[in-house]
């Protein structure tokens, strides 16, 4: 079944592959779908420049939340439950779709797919990026031109039916999202589940981080957002702590002393990992920074200073029993 019909929208066609089954289903705003899809060149090769089942995940999107790409909705209305259908769109259609992609690509390869966004427009956004990362998706941008896109939908689920995703929230939903995802991680942590409750800690950070995207960096509404930021961070800090991931640990404290050098507990734990991989004098200077900022904190401090003393000498009493063997059996040679 090969039929080519037109959908009414100006620079689009379609052809049903595969026919689906039911009618067209009812749409409302928040209304999920979820499908497979293939976006090709319309060139003489068909060159494919998006596989969603290479990426090893459908694709999903929300009815009325300005997805970039706003043509696929239009698409996906056009579709039964089952049907696979491919869409030729003119340029008119597809110029975003780089964006759109490079965001996509960067969600399967489980990178922040808002990364490196300054705060601007969509479009305003597209001519900051210079290079997206990826050749093909540079090339798209420099010369715009009518994509094809083979979908194939699997199902429709009303708003009710389903958990929303983070960026699928209302400003007003993710703000109530917060303190929830905050009272499940501490809970988590009580029953000592420290990789759930981390995750619970870095949604609610997401959420933020995308509504502080919107804000004005330093001005009032940014700030406040940033206030509840901070203690999300270091509790989810102190879970991968718990879970012996320092580096990290190492990596998100470093990002918030760069805007909060006053703070005593992001050094506190920025010192326990830089004393769990060994760095002495970091480990060392940031503790003294603790205690400078947090007396209250100084009790803390020297027990940890005390321990950090032990490990440290331990440390060196074995390398050079290991030196020493090394050494002796080179003289043996």
């Amino acid at each position: 079944m090969e039929e080519t019909y037109l959908l009414n929208v100006e620079g689009v066609k379609k052809k049903i592959l595969h026919g689906g089954h039911g009618e067209l289903p009812k749409l409302q705003d928040g209304s999920k779908f979820t499908f497979h899809f293939q976006t090709l060149k319309d060139d003489f090769e068909r060159t494919v420049i998006d596989d969603s089942r290479e990426a090893g995940m459908p694709m999903e999107i929300i009815v009325g939340k300005m997805f970039k790409l706003e043509i696929w909705e239009t698409l996906l209305s056009s579709m039964r439950i089952g049907e696979v259908a491919e869409f030729w769109c003119d340029t008119i259609h597809t110029g975003m779709y780089a964006l759109v992609s490079r965001g996509m690509r960067r969600i399967a390869e489980g990178r922040d797919p808002l990364e490196g966004q300054k705060h601007r427009c969509g479009m305003g956004n597209m001519f900051d990026y210079h290079s997206t990362g990826y050749d093909d998706l540079d090339e798209l941008q420099r010369t715009p031109q009518p994509l094809i896109f083979i979908m194939e939908l699997f199902r429709v689920e009303d708003p009710s039916a389903y958990k929303r995703d983070t960026w699928a929230m209302s400003k007003e939903e993710k703000l109530a999202a917060v303190p929830v995802l905050h009272s499940e991680g501490n809970r988590l942590v009580l029953r000592r589940e420290f990789a759930q409750a981390a995750a619970k800690y870095q949604e609610a950070v997401i959420c933020l981080r995308n509504l502080q995207a919107k804000e004005k960096p330093w001005e009032d509404g940014w700030l406040k957002l940033e206030s509840l930021v901070t203690p999300l961070v270091l509790n989810y800090c102190q879970c991968q702590l718990e879970l012996g991931e320092y580096y990290e640990v190492l990596e998100h404290t470093t990002e918030l002393l760069q805007k909060h050098n006053d703070n005593a507990k992001a050094y506190f734990k920025r010192a326990k990992a830089h004393a769990a991989v060994w760095n002495e004098r970091e480990a060392r200077e940031d503790f003294q920074r603790v205690a400078h900022l947090d007396p209250s904190m100084a009790a803390a401090v020297k027990k940890e200073l005390k321990q950090l003393g032990e490990r440290m000498r331990k440390k060196h009493v074995e390398d050079r029993k290991r030196y020493q063997g090394l050494f002796q059996s080179s003289q043996g040679l």
